[in-house]
């Protein structure tokens, strides 16, 4: 009987392990109560509101209180971002055009399907300012967003040309050294994001920097041996290569390589979105498999109607089946998929 006992126990004790809680407060006097759970696979679009992103999303209760909970996120550390904003649903499609959002407030964090995330209140009452987590790495990105204000604030005590290039010089090597020092390297793709972005006034030093500095090998080294299978990884290699594959074309040393370059440069951006479409391609169908293996086939075949937009009248004469027959079969579905509309059961297996 003890023996059971103990089974049981490391049995339950395993299972609870085997979940993600995500919580925290907002200001309901501030904010709507929905909050949003995205993840973030391109680094390029870390801040933002993305309607392809959003994973789940929750209702704040009176104190503004959410949570997220789960078992269904990656085993490894992946980018997430919880935000809250000022638009009603109907509103979002306008205002969060191209990912902008004027009235919104989000965080960026690090975690994993075994993480537990706390989002506590800061002074003032502010929200997403504090993260307390059982993964060291979680507030990573906090810890850039701290240093870019010290930067800011540097560029701002005297506003001229002299002082903001030298700034440039100093605060490029400053957020790459912090950047390794992390220890993490999807957090340290941030940094390189904001470094090599063209409309950024350190562009320049990147393009520059890119030439000579073994800095961006290593960070390929570090994301291919940390994240192998991540498509942060993938992205950052073809963003490597195309790039340096425009520093040679503009080489005119380099002139009469170039044709030999271009054809390797595409080749390898081919293969590398070629690669990454596999991988998306597999997951997606791999999670609709894994979906429909959760429904009856008597299920299955009433789901395959619903997702022709068919009514319940249309699928119960095509059955030969009662309404409330058909009716209790959706009610099952949406139980067994986790929805609560046709338009979220069709958002699941949308191609």
């Amino acid at each position: 009987m003890q023996l059971r006992c103990l089974i049981a126990f490391l049995i339950l004790s395993w299972c609870c392990e085997a979940q993600y809680s995500f919580s925290g407060y907002t200001n309901p006097n501030e904010w709507q109560k929905t909050v949003y759970l995205s993840i973030v696979e391109d680094y390029r679009k870390m801040s933002g509101v993305y309607s392809e992103q959003i994973i789940a999303k929750t209702t704040a209760d009176e104190t503004g209180f959410f949570e997220f909970k789960g078992d269904m996120l990656n085993a490894e550390n992946r980018i997430y971002r919880i935000h809250v904003d000022k638009c009603t649903e109907t509103q979002q499609d306008v205002n969060h055009f191209n990912g902008y959002c004027s009235d919104s407030e989000e965080l960026l964090f690090i975690a994993k399907n075994t993480d537990t995330l706390k989002l506590p209140f800061s002074f003032g009452n502010q929200v997403f300012c504090k993260v307390e987590s059982n993964n060291p790495r979680a507030n990573a990105f906090l810890k850039i967003d701290s240093l870019k204000n010290d930067m800011r604030f540097a560029y701002g005590e005297v506003r001229s040309e002299a002082n903001r290039k030298l700034n440039n010089k100093k605060w490029f090597t400053t957020l790459q050294d912090y950047g390794t020092a992390l220890n993490e390297p999807i957090a340290e793709l941030a940094i390189y994001a904001y470094l090599s972005d063209r409309s950024s006034d350190l562009h320049s030093y990147y393009v520059e920097d890119l030439k000579n500095n073994t800095y961006y090998d290593a960070l390929k080294e570090r994301l291919e041996t940390a994240y192998p299978n991540a498509p942060y990884t993938a992205q950052y290699k073809n963003e490597l290569a195309a790039d340096r594959f425009m520093l040679a074309s503009a080489d005119e040393t380099n002139s009469s390589n170039f044709s030999s370059i271009i054809y390797a440069v595409l080749a390898i951006s081919i293969f590398l979105n070629l690669f990454l479409l596999y991988r998306i391609w597999k997951n997606k169908h791999s999670k609709s498999e894994d979906l429909r293996s959760r429904l009856s086939k008597q299920e299955q075949v009433v789901l395959e109607h619903l997702l022709q937009d068919k009514s319940n009248k249309d699928i119960a004469e095509s059955l030969f089946l009662s309404v409330s027959t058909i009716k209790t079969h959706t009610n099952n579905i949406y139980k067994k998929l986790e929805v609560q509309s046709r338009n979220e059961a069709k958002s699941l297996f949308t191609k």
